[in-house]
C-alpha cells in the first residue's frame, strides 16, 4: 500500500552505509518509523527531505508491516534553527516531546501543527525562545490530555485565585491561603500574569497561541511552571532539555 503524506522528521538514525531510519510525525497516520534507503548517498534526491526536523512531503510504501520511503521533497527545513546550537537543541526537545506523546496509527494534526508553528517562530526569530518553549510545552500537554485545571481554586472554588499555586502532580491550582504545607515540594507559585498566560495558551486559537506578552519576571515564572508541570505529569527526564539548558546558559 502506498500513501502520500506530509511529515516532520523527529529522529534520524544512520542505517547501513548510506541509509537512514526515520521517526516521522504525520497528521493522518501519527508517528511512523520509515526506512529511507540511500538517503545519505551523495547526490540523493531525498537527502534534504530526510534530515532531522525537515518537514517534507513523502510517498511511503508499506510492506510486511514496515514503511519504506520511495519519494520525498522538502517543504520547510527551518534553516534559522541551524544558525546556532541553542535553537537546534530546543527543536530537539520539541521533537523528543512529540515522540513521547504521539502514538503510531493515531492521527496527530494538532500536535504536528503546533510543532511546525513553534519551529517556524524560532527559525524566523518571530518570538523569543523563552516564550515559545512554555507555550509549546503547555499546549502540547493540553492536546495530549494533560491540561491542568486552572479555572478556579481547587479548595475554596473562587475563580479570582489569590496568589495562585500550581500543584504539579495533581494538575490543579489553589489560593496560597488554601495550600497545604506538605504539598509545597510539589508546587510552583505563579504570578497573576503567568496564570493568565497559561489559561490563554490552553484556550487560544492554534495560530494565536504565541500572541501574548509578559514582563521578564512573569515570563520566567511561566517557563519554570510549564517545564516542571510537563516533567511531573510525564515522569520523564529529557536529555534534549538538559542539553538545551546547558548550551543556552539557563
Amino acid at each position: 500500500m502506498y500513501i502520500t503524506t506530509t511529515g516532520l522528521v523527529l529522529r534520524e538514525v544512520k542505517y547501513k552505509e548510506s541509509s537512514r531510519i526515520l521517526t516521522v510525525l504525520t497528521p493522518g497516520e501519527g508517528k511512523l518509523t520509515v526506512t529511507a534507503r540511500g538517503a545519505r548517498r551523495r547526490g540523493s534526491k531525498v537527502a534534504a527531505a530526510t534530515e532531522f526536523l525537515a518537514f517534507s512531503e513523502m510517498t511511503l510504501l508499506e510492506t510486511h508491516g514496515r514503511w519504506m520511503l520511495t519519494e520525498a521533497r522538502s517543504l520547510e527545513l527551518f534553516e534559522g534553527l541551524r544558525d546556532g546550537v541553542e535553537l537546534l537543541a530546543l527543536g530537539a526537545y520539541f521533537a523528543e516531546m512529540l515522540e513521547l506523546l504521539c502514538a503510531e496509527n493515531l492521527p496527530a494534526p494538532e500536535a504536528l501543527a503546533l510543532c511546525l508553528n513553534s519551529l517556524f517562530a524560532l527559525s524566523e526569530k518571530q518570538k523569543e525562545p523563552a516564550l515559545v518553549k512554555p507555550a509549546f510545552e503547555l499546549r502540547l500537554m493540553g492536546i495530549a490530555g494533560y491540561a491542568p485545571a486552572l479555572e478556579r481554586c481547587c479548595i475554596c472554588g473562587r475563580m479570582d485565585v489569590q496568589e495562585p499555586v500550581l500543584h504539579l502532580s495533581a494538575g490543579e491550582i489553589c489560593c496560597a491561603a488554601c495550600a497545604q504545607p506538605e504539598t509545597e515540594p510539589d508546587c510552583v507559585h505563579l504570578t497573576q500574569g503567568a496564570l493568565e498566560a497559561m489559561r490563554y495558551i490552553l484556550t487560544a486559537e492554534a495560530k494565536k497561541v504565541f500572541s501574548f506578552t509578559l514582563g521578564n519576571a512573569a515570563l520566567a515564572n511561566l517557563g519554570c511552571a510549564c517545564e516542571k508541570y510537563a516533567a511531573a505529569q510525564l515522569d520523564y527526564r529529557s536529555k534534549a532539555l538538559e542539553y538545551y539548558k546547558r548550551v543556552s546558559g539557563i
